[in-house]
């Protein structure tokens, strides 16, 4: 490395599409170019890549593949470290072309500065060419102590690390891993040795690219945000070791996952909730808020959460695989089986009611007409009116006499009878069956229902992965749920608040509350248990498939560790299990009838609007009997 160097990339020969690696060559000049240097690297990196597996087959018989391999020259002026993060940039970016069209890729670095080394490592993390599917061979004459500041990042990469030591008594070369989550300066592992006699020769029961992250060595302490949900609480409780100190927990089924993992890969962890007690949303300048925050910032090396998978956290972060498959749903408030002093009238429709006034008024229209017929002459004019009343007495089930002279009043005074004791038969038995049978309303069924009553609010999880759908939604009924914002029929609350909000706004019923189906299922458990009765109801009406998994950092190798355990767990039905065991009568109240039947005795409050109309008729009546009386007075006057 010199002045006036330049980088000079040579562009990778791609070969077909199912080829099965690439590897890549980095070279600076500085590096000794005699013919014994050469064959010494050429050595090395044939016998560690011959010695590892891709299933059956090893990498060095690929590279009989054409195209198996691209080269990459960098000659960088070392003072100028613009031109050197320039440089390095590019060539990320070529090298990701290469990886993209290749099965399996291993990157050989060689370089004898430290400096460069740290910088090619820290842009190829940058620009995402070091995921854990790739893997990275380091060759150098460096010592360890002078790549202490590659041990942080080399430790949670595939990566191994080749020291050569090629002085002319001795010529030795050791390989070396640095372990995920060992402290700075700890001792690294050697893996194996080659010599030109022996050749490669393993000196730890660890395979070459070990993968690191199955089961930790130094039982690390890694921190997980989470936040109470409905797959469990965070909880103090005291230190069996120890009575005074206390430690914190994470109770319910996804504390069982934890716990299942961290044995699974022996590790510990210390539980943190996000300052704003919300999961996380994206803000304008492209932040994110609560436990996202916590994991894009690197401040946290899980989130359990957990997530609800979208494609804007996605960007972000890397999901596993998911825990569980569930509904968005909406809940609601039962009503009570109250009786109504008005129940009198419910046995018939208003339409009916209103048809049976009609017909009184024809009846006594064609009555009228009828006698008003010169052929039809009587010496009473108002003989009409008592037919007429003659008829509502006969719908009162009153005794009446009713002069029958034509024909025709026969056939009226038969079919009218006829309607009268269908309608009054049906009438006390649909109000023996009112008195007897109670219904528990249930007024919204569906999504639509709610919105189309403007009396209910509906209460959303605020900074929730669903509010950033139904914004970006363009379904008539998503949009109409967002509208209702602006008329304050949409509010937002974290859910730590629900369980207070349910027994207080939803309660009383004119509230609702969305969330998952799980999430409603604990809540109604825990009321059920509290309260022996079934107070609240879910929705029929599903929307919004979810997915809940947990999160790390993006390409963090964590993940696929933690597929590979929640994967066996999942398929076992492990987690299922352990959230019917921590929601106790989560199931009671999912098939409750909306009619039960009573057998009491029927009291003033089951009849007091009977009464009412009594007392009104009376006192009808004695306002008519005063205007009759004062009419009579001045008349005879």
């Amino acid at each position: 490395m010199g002045p006036g160097a330049e980088y000079r990339p040579l562009q990778p020969q791609i070969g077909k599409q199912d080829m099965k690696w690439s590897i890549m060559r980095l070279q600076q000049t500085g590096l000794s170019t005699q013919v014994m240097e050469a064959w010494l690297v050429t050595q090395v990196v044939e016998a560690v890549l011959t010695s590892t597996q891709h299933g059956s087959y090893s990498i060095i018989d690929h590279l009989r593949f054409p195209g198996g391999a691209g080269f990459f020259a960098a000659v960088i002026n070392g003072s100028d470290f613009k031109q050197r993060d320039e440089h390095l940039s590019l060539l990320v970016d070529n090298v990701k072309m290469l990886r993209k069209l290749s099965s399996y890729t291993t990157i050989v670095v060689i370089s004898d500065e430290a400096t460069f080394l740290a910088a090619f490592v820290k842009w190829s993390v940058k620009g995402r060419l070091m995921v854990w599917s790739t893997r990275l061979l380091i060759l150098t004459h460096s010592r360890l102590m002078e790549l202490q500041d590659l041990h942080t990042t080399l430790s949670n990469l595939n990566s191994m690390l080749v020291i050569i030591n090629d002085d002319t008594t001795n010529v030795k070369c050791s390989v070396y891993v640095q372990l995920p989550y060992s402290p700075r300066g700890s001792q690294v592992v050697q893996v194996a040795s080659w010599t030109p006699r022996r050749g490669l020769h393993l000196t730890s029961h660890l395979p070459l690219f070990p993968e690191k992250f199955s089961k930790f060595q130094h039982r690390p302490n890694l921190l997980v945000a989470i936040d109470d949900s409905s797959f469990g609480r965070l909880m103090t409780v005291k230190d069996p070791g120890s009575s005074t100190i206390s430690k914190v927990q994470f109770q319910g089924s996804l504390g069982k996952l934890i716990q299942y993992l961290s044995e699974a890969l022996n590790f510990t962890c210390s539980f943190v909730r996000p300052p704003d007690r919300v999961w996380g949303v994206r803000l304008n300048n492209g932040s994110w808020t609560g436990m996202m925050g916590m994991v894009v910032r690197e401040e946290v090396s899980i989130g359990a959460g957990p997530f609800i998978i979208d494609r804007w956290r996605a960007e972000a972060v890397d999901f596993t695989v998911p825990m569980v498959i569930d509904y968005w749903k909406i809940l609601g408030a039962r009503g009570f089986a109250e009786v109504d002093p008005w129940g009198f009238l419910f046995p018939l429709a208003p339409l009916v009611w209103a048809t049976i006034l009609g017909m009184l008024v024809m009846l006594a229209a064609a009555v009228f007409l009828m006698y008003s017929c010169g052929s039809l002459k009587s010496n009473d004019h108002n003989y009409w009116l008592h037919i007429t009343f003659g008829y509502v007495r006969i719908l009162l089930q009153q005794d009446t006499t009713l002069p029958i002279i034509w024909l025709w009043e026969r056939v009226v005074l038969m079919v009218w009878m006829m309607v009268t004791l269908v309608l009054t038969r049906s009438y006390s038995g649909n109000l023996m069956a009112l008195l007897a049978v109670r219904h528990i309303p249930q007024p919204h069924q569906t999504l639509r229902d709610v919105m189309d009553d403007p009396a209910v609010t509906v209460i959303w999880e605020k900074d929730s992965a669903t509010v950033a759908y139904l914004k970006s939604a363009e379904s008539s009924i998503h949009r109409k749920i967002m509208d209702a914002e602006k008329t304050g029929r949409l509010i937002y609350r974290p859910r730590p608040q629900f369980l207070e909000l349910i027994d207080t706004l939803v309660r009383r019923g004119d509230h609702v509350i969305s969330s998952s189906h799980n999430g409603f299922r604990n809540i109604i458990g825990h009321d059920f248990t509290k309260t022996g009765t079934c107070s609240f109801y879910e929705l029929k009406e599903e929307f919004l498939q979810i997915m809940y998994a947990m999160i790390s950092q993006k390409d963090s190798p964590l993940v696929p560790a933690l597929n590979k355990r929640m994967t066996s767990m999942t398929e076992a039905g492990l987690f299922f299990q352990w959230l019917i065991a921590e929601q106790p009568n989560s199931t009671v109240c999912d098939h409750v009838p909306t009619k039960i039947t009573v057998n009491v005795a029927l009291s003033l409050s089951n009849l007091w609007g009977m009464f009412v109309i009594l007392l009104v008729g009376h006192l009808a009546s004695l306002i008519i009997f005063c205007l009759e009386f004062l009419m009579f007075r001045i008349q005879q006057i």
